[in-house]
Parts: C-alpha cells; sequence; structure tokens
C-alpha cells in the first residue's frame, strides 16, 4: 500500500481507504468487522465514518439498523489507535428536534461528543462538514471547527460536497477570522463524475487542500459484476447505484473499460480505483466493500499504473471530459 499526503499537510493516508456508509446497515457487525481487519492487513491506516452511517436508510427496519461508529469502536480496541486515521462527519438530523442537524454551534458540539463517544476515542483525525448548510453563517461554523481542532478533539476539519467557490470562501474567511481553514474535501469522483476536474482541483493546488475521494466504484457500478444485469437481493438492488436503466445505457461503456482492465490482467475494480489515484490532486480514494476478498482486489489497484496510451484509451471510451467554460 502506497502513502500520500492529505494536501500540502504532514498527515500521510493509504492511496486506497475504507468507507463504511453501509456497516450496521447491508453489512451487518460481523461482516463488518472481517472488512476492516482485512483492511488493516492490507496496510489501509485511513477509516471513514460518519454519524449517521448505518442508521440512516428508511428502508430497512429500526432493529436491522446500527450506527456505523458504534461498530467501528468496538473494532478499534483491538487496535493501537495512534496508527490509525479515522474520520466522521456532522450535518443530517439525528432526531426530530428542530436544532438537530446542520452545522450550528450546538449540533456541532453535540454531535463530535456523540462520534467521540461512540467510536471509543479522544479525537478524531480528519471531522468532515457533510453537507453545506446554508441556514447557519459560515463564521459560526468555521468558528467552531477551529476551536475544536484547538481543543485537540480534532486534528483537521473538512468538507464534504461542498461548491467549490464555497469551499474557496470557507477558506479565505477562515483565514481573515484567524481560525484553522479547512484541511479537506470529500467529494464524489468516478469514471462518469467528473465535475471536480475543472474547479476543485485548481482550489486544492492553489490551497494545498487534500481531496478524499468517494465513489469510484459507483456503488459496484465499476466492478463489472452487474453487466448482464441486476440479480435481485444483491447489494446492487438494494441501492440507487445500480439500476437497470443506468447499467443498458452505459453497458457498451462498461463493456470496453473491461476489455481495456483485461488488456493490463487486471480486475475493472482495479482500473477504476487507479483511474482516480491518476491525478496527484487526490489524497485517497474511499472503497466499499462488504466482504475481505473485496478488500484484497480493491486494495491492489495501489499497484497499478497506467501510462499515457491506456488513459488515452479510457479517455475516448468515456467522451466526457470537463471542460472548463473559463479558457
Amino acid at each position: 500500500m502506497k502513502y500520500r499526503n492529505l494536501g500540502r499537510h504532514g498527515l500521510k493516508i493509504s492511496e486506497i481507504s475504507v468507507g463504511t456508509m453501509f456497516h450496521g446497515s447491508y453489512i451487518p457487525r460481523e461482516d463488518s468487522t472481517k472488512v476492516l481487519a482485512e483492511a488493516l492487513n492490507q496496510g489501509i491506516n485511513f477509516i471513514d465514518c460518519a454519524d449517521r452511517y448505518g442508521i440512516f436508510d428508511s428502508e430497512l427496519d429500526s432493529d436491522k439498523r446500527l450506527r456505523a461508529e458504534i461498530i467501528l469502536g468496538e473494532f478499534l480496541k483491538d487496535y493501537d489507535r495512534e496508527d490509525l486515521v479515522i474520520s466522521s462527519k456532522v450535518f443530517y438530523k439525528m432526531r426530530e428536534s428542530p436544532n438537530s442537524g446542520g452545522l450550528s454551534r450546538k449540533h456541532i458540539r453535540e454531535e463530535i461528543n456523540h462520534s467521540l463517544e461512540y467510536l471509543q476515542t479522544d479525537y478524531l483525525d480528519m471531522y468532515f462538514c457533510h453537507r453545506p448548510d446554508r441556514d447557519t453563517p459560515l463564521e459560526e461554523t468555521i468558528a467552531v471547527m477551529s476551536r475544536l481542532v484547538d481543543e485537540g478533539l480534532i486534528h483537521y476539519w473538512g468538507t464534504s460536497w461542498w461548491p467549490p467557490v464555497m469551499v474557496e470562501r470557507t477558506i479565505a474567511l477562515a483565514k481573515e477570522m484567524g481560525h484553522h481553514p479547512p484541511a479537506v474535501e470529500q467529494p464524489p469522483y468516478h469514471f462518469n463524475a467528473r465535475f471536480i476536474e475543472t474547479d476543485l482541483f485548481d482550489v486544492a493546488n492553489y490551497h494545498g487542500l487534500g481531496i478524499t475521494a468517494f465513489e469510484a466504484l459507483s456503488g459496484g457500478f465499476y466492478t463489472g459484476k452487474y453487466i448482464n444485469g441486476v440479480p435481485e437481493g444483491s447489494r446492487g438492488s438494494k441501492t440507487h447505484f445500480v439500476t437497470q436503466e443506468r447499467l443498458e445505457a452505459r453497458r457498451e461503456q462498461l463493456q470496453k473499460l473491461i476489455e481495456i482492465a483485461s488488456s493490463l490482467d487486471i480486475p475493472l475494480c482495479q482500473l477504476a480505483l487507479a483511474w482516480v489515484l491518476r491525478r496527484p490532486e487526490i489524497s485517497s480514494t474511499i472503497m466499499g466493500a462488504s466482504r475481505p476478498e473485496q478488500v484484497v482486489v480493491n486494495a491492489g489497484a495501489s499497484d497499478v499504473m497506467l501510462d499515457h496510451d491506456i488513459l488515452d484509451q479510457i479517455e475516448e471510451v468515456l467522451g466526457n471530459k470537463p471542460v472548463s467554460q473559463f479558457r
């Protein structure tokens, strides 16, 4: 496993990291523990979580849902916390109350306490504002997140899926206020979600911002396992990532990408992850896995280098390279 700095910050994180979005819901506790153990065995040191992971899916009965932070906290007791990079997120409503949710001082303070309790740790390495909150003054959010850094409860704070212009505004405002600016942004990024290439990469390069991208496999779509259809009862059938309509629309593209991967003697999932990592602005790509063997294969993408010829072939197949309207 290779490691990269979080932008121009000193923190080093594994190129491939593991997310816990479905841990506690579609991925039960026992399977989650096996996945996390194999991730660490593969040299992965960054585990990404959020306060709502495991409990957000209303399609599952409440007795079949468990907060992912609880599972992760129990898991961490058997490992050296100092060797790991743990993140969580705050924004979404956690209960029916007018002050639950958003990025107010009150909600952030409540949720950092809950997250630390459930994760059974004294600090988070990264703490993300899960989405923008347009009902709370940006100054208030910046001040409380910066204060958490000063108190040692978090080491870095960041944003997740924020518009690049808002990320840059936040960095500038934080510096103007004398506070710690966000150090990392977490957006989706995969073969057919490339919007961050036009603006966010520029912001990251200028400010030294780290990027921990998610959805490189688009919920399993870019593993190729659904090319012949979405089996009833599969994870793909239970989430919005893989639909029959999407499969039909992109079947030819998917087949050509599989052929490129085969020419390199690697699976499509490794091609997809390595393609994301081709950009130096990416600090880490967060993968999801429901079984340990998937972790092993995905982690192997850290050793895959794509030359210019292969990248040109992929670009020709995709035909979607974003072009900024400003030249």
